[in-house]
């Protein structure tokens, strides 16, 4: 795992965006998978206006969406589906075949993580995953006492996750579940950038980079991975000991 910092948000979303583009270049068939949110919002405008300005082909990569809430209809704004068709797989205009996201309204959701496991086999693995990290140190859906050999599965959602989630829609929501690739794909991935910004996450930052390794504040994980890459800018990054 290497840390990175960055002097603020816009910096931090550029050279992501950067990274990813210049990586679609060198392997026009890259497997993308992507969380949704606030933090890798700017990211997705900056990376689709990278593409289009600079002309891209695109016509062979695959976007994966990181997660969901369980019960949301993909028309509701403040869902994951509803995120990555407005900001990327629209304004890209992406094939169906070139995306996978999970139906968070199936009848079998065992299922549909089943078909997300097989999905991302057959593209042989995920290329570059890009994750922001939670209140209480998820990722994802991953919330505290996940196991680090999970793969695609359905978690209660952790009360800190339902209460932050709120923001996300224009009227209060009944969040309980979520729908989440696990930390198996994580881990198998060539490449991970895990971003944060903003002083609110200063601790969490801490508990990730310098805290022990644990299943009960998974974002740890980010130490065993080879090719991880933890982004920061210089709030989130203030209470690291020895940041640079």
């Amino acid at each position: 795992m290497e840390l990175k910092r960055f002097r603020n948000y816009q910096e931090l979303s550029e050279f992501v965006a950067g990274e990813i583009a210049d990586s679609i270049k060198n392997k026009p068939s890259l497997v993308l998978c992507l969380a949704s949110g606030d933090t890798p919002k700017l990211t997705v405008e900056l990376l689709v206006n990278k593409i289009n300005e600079e002309k891209i082909d695109r016509s062979k990569i695959t976007f994966i969406g990181l997660d969901e809430w369980v019960g949301l209809p993909p028309t509701n704004s403040g869902s994951c589906h509803y995120f990555f068709k407005n900001n990327l797989i629209g304004p890209l205009q992406l094939m169906t075949s070139q995306y996978f996201l999970f139906d968070a309204l199936a009848d079998d959701l065992r299922n549909e993580c089943l078909k997300m496991d097989k999905f991302i086999n057959e593209k042989n693995g995920i290329d570059i995953m890009v994750v922001g990290i939670g209140m209480n140190g998820h990722i994802g859906f991953n919330e505290p006492g996940s196991s680090f050999d999970n793969l695609s599965h359905i978690i209660d959602l952790d009360e800190i996750t339902r209460s932050v989630g709120q923001k996300y829609f224009n009227e209060k929501v009944e969040l309980s579940q979520g729908i989440t690739i696990g930390f198996k794909h994580l881990l198998n991935a060539k490449k991970v950038f895990l971003m944060a910004n903003g002083s609110k996450k200063a601790e969490v930052i801490k508990k990730t980079v310098q805290g022990p390794v644990t299943e009960y504040f998974p974002a740890s994980i980010m130490q065993q991975h080879e090719n991880g890459f933890v982004l920061v800018d210089d709030d989130a990054a203030s209470l690291l000991s020895n940041p640079d």
